[in-house]
């Protein structure tokens, strides 16, 4: 799939929601070197930009009528690593991890973003699931 204009992404999330969007991208980009992908997404979403490398996905945002999602998936080790760090994440993020359904092939954590607050939690997540390949 192409690459997504911004102004149509801004129509569909809103101005601020894109703005966060990209936001979180640059952190994300200056961590790992990883293939970017848009992709549709699916019957609950409009699109889906995804982070991976050699097949495997570090993370993916979700984008639909006035709505951010971000998803990264965690697996048996990686959620006692979660747990054993949940003191230092937010409250917001710590209920959604909580609340997020666990699968054969893990925990599928899905969490609407509403604000630039949740960038220096998504970093600790990001951190678990994969070792930056760029410090």
């Amino acid at each position: 799939m192409k690459n997504i204009k911004k102004e149509e992404l801004e129509k569909l999330v809103g101005i601020d929601k894109v703005d966060i969007f990209y936001n979180i991208v640059n952190e994300i980009t200056k961590l790992y070197d990883m293939e970017q992908v848009w992709n549709k997404g699916g019957k609950n979403w409009t699109y889906e930009y995804k982070f991976s490398k050699s097949g495997k996905t570090l993370c993916a945002f979700y984008f639909k009528e006035n709505t951010l999602g971000f998803m990264i998936i965690f697996g048996k080790d990686e959620r006692s690593k979660v747990e054993e760090r949940s003191n230092e994440l937010s409250f917001s993020v710590l209920e959604a991890y909580n609340n997020a359904e666990t699968f054969h092939d893990g925990k599928w954590f899905m969490f609407n973003i509403i604000n630039n607050s949740i960038i220096e939690d998504l970093k600790k997540l990001l951190f678990i699931k994969r070792k930056p390949n760029r410090l």
